[in-house]
């Protein structure tokens, strides 16, 4: 805690214990007999690591929130693929993937007189 964080602590401290002194011993004997009872039946919490219980499981599955959620987002994903795969191609990214993937250097295709050997000999 930080330096107001301690003071505050402190005045609410203060605060309780002087609210406790006015109290009848009656009343404070009846709230430390139900602190100690609620204290006896305190367990810690204990950390598990792992995997998880398989009823936790199946309560994801059946959440429908989760399930509609897992639905739309696997079908924004097929639509995403969907899309990209129907887009019409403009022929410069095959142009792209053969000049990259191609043994000759791109130097070549900017030559004037390849197009002219390329058209002759074909021929």
């Amino acid at each position: 805690m930080n330096q107001p964080d301690d003071e505050l602590a402190r005045k609410l401290v203060q605060y309780l214990d002087d609210g406790v002194d006015r109290l009848e011993p009656r009343v404070r004997e009846r709230l430390a007999a139900a602190r100690r009872n609620a204290l006896s039946r305190y367990r810690a919490p204990a950390t598990v690591f792992g995997l998880a219980v398989p009823g936790q499981v199946v309560h994801w599955l059946t959440d429908y929130r989760l399930l509609l959620a897992a639905a739309a987002l696997v079908l924004a994903t097929a639509g995403v693929f969907y899309w990209q795969g129907t887009r019409p191609s403009n022929g410069i990214t095959e142009i792209d993937l053969y000049l990259l993937t191609d043994d000759l250097p791109i130097n070549a295709y900017l030559d004037k007189g390849f197009d002219s050997w390329l058209k002759r000999s074909s021929r």
